[in-house]
């Protein structure tokens, strides 16, 4: 496991932002049922963990073959995560709505976007890709600007989201992933080897998952 990974994933667990559930199991927004949920969210009332995940953005953002004008969230989950990063980086923010606005002047990005600029989208977690996509496509669209990163702290390692990033022209990067934070929660003992192996057949099948073992 890389140490960035692993620093990331130790930082989940330390503050129990990892949580298991067979029965019920978790229900995402997509309608998976889950057998692992990760409250990213938890992490912003967390200094030292928040800032971990600050620092290993910043050390993507040094990989990246240009300079980002904008660092843009998408709402809700991921504002506090661009507005620390642009902060630290002395960047102006923005943020993306799921949906145009029903009222006022309609907008799906919020804050002063310049056309023609480079934005980095942060996300918090990617599960299957749809959102984020959309997300860059209102940048594009509404915001005539270029997007071609998305950044996120964790990585369901779906499918389904490689199939909604193909043929955008966007990178997807994460500072960990599903199978580091499980093998980490298991090597720790905040899980059972009998709860690793149940989650572990959910990554195989994350839409069947619960059909299987739903009547036990």
């Amino acid at each position: 496991m890389e140490t960035l990974s692993r620093d990331v994933a130790s930082a989940l667990l330390s503050i129990s932002a990892v949580k298991v559930s067979m029965d019920p199991p978790f229900t995402w927004v997509s309608g998976i049922k889950s057998p692992v949920y990760c409250d990213n969210r938890m992490m912003i009332s967390h200094v030292a963990e928040r800032q971990i995940v600050v620092d290993g953005f910043k050390k993507l953002i040094e990989a990246l073959p240009y300079d980002p004008d904008y660092i843009g969230g998408t709402a809700t989950a991921a504002i506090p995560w661009a507005a620390f990063l642009a902060q630290e980086l002395g960047k102006p923010m923005i943020y993306i709505r799921p949906e145009p606005k029903g009222h006022g002047a309609g907008k799906q990005i919020e804050g002063d976007l310049r056309a023609g600029s480079k934005v980095l989208i942060i996300e918090d977690l990617i599960s299957t890709g749809g959102s984020s996509v959309k997300a860059a496509e209102a940048v594009r669209n509404e915001g005539s600007c270029e997007v071609a990163d998305i950044f996120a702290i964790v990585t369901w390692e779906m499918g389904k989201a490689q199939v909604a990033f193909d043929g955008t022209g966007i990178n997807l990067t994460t500072l960990t992933g599903f199978a580091d934070l499980i093998g980490l929660a298991k090597e720790r003992g905040d899980i059972t080897a009998d709860q690793a192996d149940l989650i572990y057949k959910f990554k195989e099948d994350p839409a069947g998952w619960w059909d299987g073992i739903g009547s036990r």
